[in-house]
């Protein structure tokens, strides 16, 4: 098996470790593979494939989520450097509705993470890179956040948060009550 899987706190969300073959020209690891990932339970059609660098350690993107019906499930992989990758519960049916799980992640490892979370992560280190596929198309009249240091949530982020740099967009981000007392759109 090329693949290790363990799931967090909240069972939907799982940690993938591929299993790297190294030799003296480097390493080859598979990332995705349809078949393995679905006797995980992870049946999730991909259709876009996204990425983003960040240049310094404490770069925080997110909680960032789509609104029904354009949820979207996320496979987050690190490229490069590391990152503390968050996944908030937003299915009011669910048992976990407004509880998080994370994970961290450094090269070789990733985060599924199913429809019905909101997503964000914090950088560990500088020049981190991720990329990650979804199964739905960005929708930007479906897209929504929460802010990342909303006390109802609670997250315990492993970084200073006097140091954390943000977009102007996501600090601008509503509170958990607020996203979930708006209609939605």
């Amino acid at each position: 098996m090329n693949f290790s899987v363990s799931a967090l706190q909240i069972p939907e969300v799982l940690v993938v470790r591929a299993k790297k073959f190294e030799d003296h020209r480097g390493y080859f690891m598979e990332t995705w593979s349809q078949e393995v990932f679905s006797a995980f339970g992870v049946t999730a059609s991909f259709v876009q494939d996204n990425e983003s660098q960040s240049r310094h350690a404490g770069t925080l993107r997110g909680l960032h989520f789509q609104r029904p019906p354009f949820e979207q499930a996320k496979l987050v992989r690190v490229l490069s450097g590391a990152v503390f990758d968050v996944a908030v519960d937003l299915r009011p049916s669910s048992p976990t509705f407004r509880e998080w799980c994370a994970a961290t992640l450094r090269v070789g490892e990733q985060l599924y993470v199913p429809r019905g979370f909101a997503h964000g992560f914090v950088t560990l280190e500088p020049n981190t890179i991720v990329t990650y596929k979804v199964d739905a198309l960005y929708a930007p009249r479906s897209e929504a956040g929460i802010r990342w240091n909303d006390p109802c949530l609670a997250i315990d982020w492993p970084v200073d948060p006097s140091s954390i740099i943000l977009s102007e967009k996501d600090g601008r981000l509503p509170s958990f009550s607020e996203v979930f007392s708006q209609p939605a759109v």
